[in-house]
């Protein structure tokens, strides 16, 4: 199987259908087809040779959507860039890959400008609106200027991408992917949708991450509408949805908080979406009801992976969001398998726990990542006998469902006992005056380490810490409520994919000691 046979596909289903829109503009599949085609004749022209990698430094635009596929068209490998990095974490990236070619976004004229004095590039292809750069070619020109090409037929076990993840804590990782992986992960992830008719999905995450990777192959295989947005905005989001009819998406928590809680919610028909696909961090049991009675006709779907598993594991489905019953535990579950995927859990020497006991959540499927490009220790190590190992803690139920703790790594040890985190944030946001809430662990000369809450409150609502931590010890075991609490007026920070960064929240605390606990 390949990644260019979803064009074919969508040609074939709904050749005269709406493909792309972005802001006024519109394209059908059938020049969808054309343009990817002829752009990959124009890369080809440039010198790219069978393998070599095309890296693109933009934010989201119907362009972009068409380089998943011009790329591997052409013959090459794609290389998505993440736009929240440093130039130095992307030229490390550009290294790690060995791309030739860097196609940039109007944002990223400057720091493309200084990639280039500093790598070999062989070309800087302009992919933004208004004028072309001097020193860079034009995407719309390359296409212009070029006849279609014949698809190169790389398919199977050839590589297709590399995602990059990771740079907290160390090197950035090129998370690379087969043809065969992707084609496979795609089908996988429509076979878990409750449909795939007259689909539109509106994009608010980055097309480097799975979150909005996954959709630019979904939605071309089964030839529906990518209605790009550059970035998340709750009004741009609300303004799409109302607009374009839009019938799917994925957002992480913190942004169904913004739109949910923004002044011009009640402004927009957002009927239209059918399944809302949330993931990236745990949804809070009180956000989640209070988004099914505000929106009664989402139906919404949580998912649970990482980069290396192609994005996704597991889904909890639409009939298991329900609050009340003998079911009703089931909303704290990040789902059952995908199809196609096993699920292990394991103690720390990598043997089976029973169900119900908390381990390390390890996954297998055809859809794992081939590799990380270039770091065969660290591919070993993540990969052992075809099993991807997550560093995620959790445990499965009688019944195949996973329950995902906390990060292995930052499950806070207080007076020798294991808390984690997900546990106090669920009690602190059940509290009707917290709009998000992170949980982290700070130095404590008495317990070693000591349970912190940092807290965003919503608007015009007042809350203590006094009051917050009596709350908690309501619903959780007194050792695992806060000792403190640090309220903010900005929203919690965020990385690329939507996670709250807990290493920028705790690091202010840290400061100065190296932790040994």
């Amino acid at each position: 199987m390949q990644i260019t046979q979803f064009v074919r596909q969508a040609t074939t289903l709904n050749p005269q259908g709406t493909a792309t829109v972005y802001g006024e503009r519109r394209r059908s599949w059938t020049e969808f087809a054309e343009r990817t085609a002829r752009l990959a004749a124009a890369l080809k022209k440039l010198g790219l040779a069978a393998g070599d990698f095309v890296a693109v430094l933009s934010m989201n635009s119907d362009r972009y959507v068409e380089l998943f596929y011009a790329i591997p068209h052409a013959g090459g490998c794609f290389a998505p860039m993440n736009v929240r990095w440093s130039k130095a974490e992307n030229a490390y990236a550009l290294k790690d890959c060995g791309a030739k070619v860097l196609f940039v976004g109007t944002d990223f004229v400057g720091q493309a400008r200084e990639l280039a004095r500093e790598l070999p590039l062989e070309a800087l292809i302009y992919m933004g609106e208004g004028g072309t750069p001097e020193d860079m070619l034009s995407y719309e020109d390359l296409i212009a200027a070029s006849e279609p090409a014949e698809d190169a037929g790389r398919t199977g076990e050839d590589l297709y991408a590399v995602f990059y993840t990771g740079g907290t804590t160390g090197d950035p990782k090129g998370v690379a992917f087969t043809h065969q992986a992707l084609t496979q992960a795609t089908v996988a992830y429509l076979a878990m949708l409750p449909d795939i008719e007259d689909l539109s999905f509106a994009y608010v995450g980055g097309f480097f991450h799975f979150s909005a990777a996954n959709a630019a192959l979904y939605i071309t295989l089964c030839a529906g509408t990518h209605v790009v947005l550059p970035k998340f905005e709750p009004v741009a989001m609300m303004q799409a949805i109302s607009e374009h009819g839009v019938t799917n998406a994925v957002m992480v928590p913190t942004m169904i908080t913004m739109m949910l809680n923004h002044p011009d919610f009640d402004r927009y028909d957002l009927s239209s979406l059918r399944t809302l696909v949330y993931g990236g961090s745990p949804m809070p049991r009180e956000l989640m009801a209070e988004a099914a009675r505000k929106l009664p006709g989402w139906r919404f779907y949580q998912i649970y992976g990482m980069t290396e598993t192609g994005g996704f594991a597991t889904m909890l489905r639409w009939r298991d969001h329900v609050f009340d019953g003998p079911r009703a535990h089931r909303i704290a579950a990040c789902g059952q398998p995908a199809p196609g995927v096993e699920i292990r859990i394991v103690d720390p020497d990598g043997h089976d726990l029973p169900r119900g006991e908390l381990g390390e959540i390890a996954m297998r499927s055809d859809y794992l990542m081939r590799e990380y490009l270039g770091k065969p220790e660290q591919t070993a190590a993540a990969l052992r006998d075809g099993w991807m190992f997550s560093g995620d803690a959790g445990y499965m139920d009688k019944d195949g469902y996973l329950y995902v703790a906390d990060r292995v790594k930052d499950m806070i040890v207080t007076g020798g006992e294991n808390v984690f985190s997900i546990e106090v944030e669920r009690a602190l946001y059940s509290h009707p005056s917290v709009m998000q809430a992170s949980v982290v662990g700070v130095p404590s000369e008495e317990w070693g380490e000591a349970v912190h809450g940092i807290v965003v409150l919503k608007p015009g609502q007042t809350a203590t810490d006094v009051e917050l931590i009596a709350h908690c010890r309501k619903h959780i075991g007194g050792y695992k409520c806060p000792k403190g609490i640090t309220f903010r007026d900005e929203p919690l920070p965020v990385g690329p994919a939507g996670k709250v960064q807990k290493n920028v929240l705790r690091a202010p605390f840290w400061e100065g000691r190296t932790k040994k606990i």
